[in-house]
């Protein structure tokens, strides 16, 4: 089968691929064309995932079609973007028919829980990789930025953390667990939904955001950098869910929740004085969990606020080995 014929087949017929809210043209010819609103800006965000290095090489294709989409469709909530479209660049070994299909099937199952068009793309041989850029609109001037925390904000996280990195042992096949605990963590693993209406929710109330990929404590530091403050974490406010202590342990859950990365829930600062804000509908899975202060760098404190910070801090791609 050919790129072109593969790409009618697998993918241009897709209920994904057939236009939606904000695509003028979509896949068929060079360039897909996209209609902004007046007065809203484009937002874009690149995502790369290559086999044995952010999923395992033999895996489930549909749950990685899922998986694919929606850690691109996280930047989008984590600006506070209306997400429009996304095009899809898959590097192939072998072209299987069976694997082509439960792929595209996941993706497009993602695809309409995000409001998501695939508007593009492109196919090539080589080890398998996936790269999909993420599309979306956000009125001009209220993008969540990583830049904005100031001394006195709160520090925020919108649900349960450590779950997919509690996953790990269980997608590679190292460890078994009960059903209703594998259940939950392999969710988050294989299907992390973006918080793409959380983010909506937080422009013009956040003063900072971004979602949490390499883990909680590495990515609080990059909130800590572009804004030029410090955020302080409380570890015992971090939260992690029922089933990730009773698989894991305590100490490892809040391990896991505070380094292990993949999580795709949003990090946020938000002024003390929209605390009230915090108890809406659209907040309710959101936990405050520390504090931005002067100074620098991301610190952890225990319950009688002693410093505990880890050396290692999350997820490092490229990371020097001695």
């Amino acid at each position: 089968m050919g790129e072109f014929e593969l790409i009618r087949h697998f993918f241009a017929a897709a209920p994904c691929a057939q236009g939606g809210d904000g695509v003028a043209l979509g896949i068929g010819d060079d360039c897909a064309l996209l209609e902004l609103p007046a007065g809203e800006q484009l937002a874009v965000s690149t995502d790369t995932l290559v086999a044995g290095v952010h999923f395992p090489a033999v895996c489930d294709p549909s749950l990685l079609g899922q998986r694919s989409l929606a850690v691109a469709a996280s930047d989008l909530a984590a600006m506070g973007a209306t997400a429009i479209g996304f095009t899809l660049a898959l590097t192939l070994p072998e072209v299987s028919a069976d694997w082509l299909q439960a792929y595209a099937q996941g993706l497009q199952r993602m695809a309409h829980r995000c409001r998501m068009s695939l508007i593009g793309g492109d196919t090539t041989r080589g080890p398998l990789s996936i790269t999909v850029t993420v599309f979306g609109r956000v009125p001009a001037g209220q993008a969540l930025r990583r830049d904005g925390a100031r001394p006195g904000d709160l520090l925020c996280v919108g649900g349960n953390l450590g779950n997919a990195a509690g996953a790990l042992p269980l997608v590679l096949g190292e460890r078994q667990a009960p059903v209703e605990q594998a259940q939950a963590l392999l969710a988050q693993y294989w299907s992390p939904m973006p918080q793409l209406t959380l983010g909506q929710l937080l422009r013009g109330q956040a003063t900072a955001a971004l979602d949490v990929s390499d883990g909680l404590l590495a990515d609080c530091g990059h909130i800590a950098r572009a804004s030029g403050v410090a955020l302080e974490v409380n570890q015992h406010q971090v939260p992690v869910s029922t089933e990730l202590e009773a698989f894991l342990g305590r100490d490892a859950a809040v391990h896991a929740a505070l380094t292990g990365g993949d999580d795709y829930v949003l990090a946020f600062t938000i002024p003390a004085a929209q605390h009230q804000a915090l108890q809406l509908p659209g907040f309710i899975h959101v936990h405050v969990i520390g504090r931005v202060l002067d100074g620098q760098g991301v610190t952890l404190r225990d319950r009688q606020g002693r410093d505990i910070t880890p050396t290692q801090r999350g997820y490092q791609h490229f990371r020097e080995t001695p």
